[in-house]
C-alpha cells in the first residue's frame, strides 16, 4: 500500500488519477511550509504543483520515496537533496504547451491592436460620441512580416514559433544574456533585443535569467516593440517595465506571471496607469485540456515508479 499527499489540490479542479497499484490520498486543498511536515509524514510519494519542498522535510521523511510534480517547472523542490537521499522527483511535460502558445498569441494580438484600450474607450463612452462611424485612438499594427523574438527554445518556444510563422511573422530565437559565442539557429541577445517587434519569455527562472529583462534591456528595444512573459515572474523586473511603460520606451507588454502570486503584498505592475498593458493570474497552462493531460501525466509518472521504470525524472 503506497501512502500518497497531494499538498496543493486546488491548483488542480479534477485531480482523479488513475492508478493500477493499492494506495491511500490524503488530500489537501493548500498546504502552508510549516504544515508541510505534519501533511507528509509517512508518506511515500507527495504531489505538489507549487508547495516548497525542502532539504529539511525530507530528512524529516525518511520513507519519503518521490515527489510528483503537477507541473512542469520543478524549481521550488530541493534537487540536490533529493538525490542525495535517492527520492525520484518527477515533473510533467508539455501538457500545456498548446495552451501557453495560444495565450501568448492572443496577447500579441490584443496588444498590436489595441484591444484594451479601445475596449476602455467604448467604456468610457467616446465611440458613442464619435463623429464618424469609428473612432480616433492610438495606432495599431498587424503581426504580418513584424520581427518576433523568442528567448527559450523548448516545446512552449517552438509552438510559439508556429503558431506566430501562420501569421506570418519572422522568428528568431535569441541566445542566452552574456554567452560568449551564438550557437547555430540562435541570435546574439542584444542584436535580438534590437530587432524584436515583439519578444517573449518562454525560458526557465533560475540564476542566470532572474531580472533577465531590466531598464537596459528595454531601453535597447524599439519603441514600438512589445514584450510579453507567460514564463516566470522575475524574469522581468516589474520596475523597470513600469518605468519603460510610462516612458513609452515599449508599445505595450503582458505579463500571465508576477514575481509574487498571488500578489498579495500588490506589485508595481497592478497600478492603472501603464497604458497599452494586460495581465491575466497565471492562466496560460490553466485550460481544460491542460489539466486533463496534466491528470494523466501524473499518473502515468506514479504508475511507472511503483512498476520500477520511473519517467519524466528530473
Amino acid at each position: 500500500m503506497y501512502k500518497i499527499a497531494i499538498l496543493d489540490g486546488i491548483t488542480i479542479p479534477d485531480i482523479s488519477l488513475v492508478l493500477n497499484f493499492p494506495n491511500e490520498i490524503s488530500y489537501r486543498e493548500s498546504c502552508t511550509d510549516h504544515g508541510v511536515f505534519d501533511v507528509i509524514a509517512g508518506k511515500d510519494i507527495i504531489i505538489t504543483n507549487k508547495v516548497r519542498i525542502t532539504r529539511d522535510h525530507m530528512v524529516a521523511n525518511p520513507e519519503l520515496k518521490m515527489i510528483a510534480v503537477a507541473s512542469t517547472g520543478f524549481n521550488h523542490i530541493d534537487i540536490s537533496a533529493a538525490r542525495e537521499f535517492n527520492i525520484v522527483v518527477t515533473n510533467v511535460k508539455s501538457y500545456s504547451t498548446q495552451s501557453v502558445a495560444e495565450h501568448t498569441m492572443m496577447m500579441m494580438l490584443a496588444l498590436s491592436h489595441q484591444l484594451f484600450v479601445y475596449n476602455t474607450f467604448i467604456r468610457e463612452g467616446k465611440w458613442q460620441k464619435s463623429a464618424f462611424y469609428s473612432i480616433s485612438g492610438p495606432d495599431y499594427f498587424e503581426l504580418m512580416g513584424k520581427i518576433l523574438v523568442i528567448i527559450g527554445k523548448g516545446d512552449t518556444g517552438r509552438a510559439v514559433a508556429k503558431l506566430a510563422k501562420a501569421f506570418g511573422m519572422t522568428v528568431l530565437f535569441s541566445e542566452r544574456k552574456g554567452a560568449e559565442s551564438c550557437r547555430s539557429g540562435y541570435v546574439p541577445f542584444e542584436e535580438a533585443l534590437s530587432l524584436a517587434d515583439v519578444l517573449t519569455l518562454h525560458c526557465p527562472l533560475n540564476e542566470t535569467t532572474v531580472n533577465l529583462i531590466g531598464s537596459n534591456e528595454l531601453e535597447q528595444m524599439k519603441k514600438t516593440a512589445l514584450l510579453i512573459n507567460v514564463g516566470r515572474g522575475g524574469l522581468a523586473n516589474e520596475q523597470s517595465l513600469v518605468n519603460s511603460l510610462r516612458r513609452s520606451d515599449i508599445a505595450g507588454a503582458g505579463f500571465d506571471v508576477l514575481c509574487e502570486e498571488p500578489p498579495k503584498n500588490g506589485s508595481p505592475l497592478l497600478q492603472e496607469d501603464l497604458g497599452n498593458f494586460i495581465i491575466t493570474p497565471h492562466l496560460a497552462c490553466r485550460s481544460s485540456e491542460s489539466f486533463q493531460r496534466l491528470v494523466e501525466g501524473l499518473s502515468d509518472n506514479l504508475n511507472s515508479f511503483v512498476a520500477g521504470h520511473p519517467i519524466n525524472v528530473v
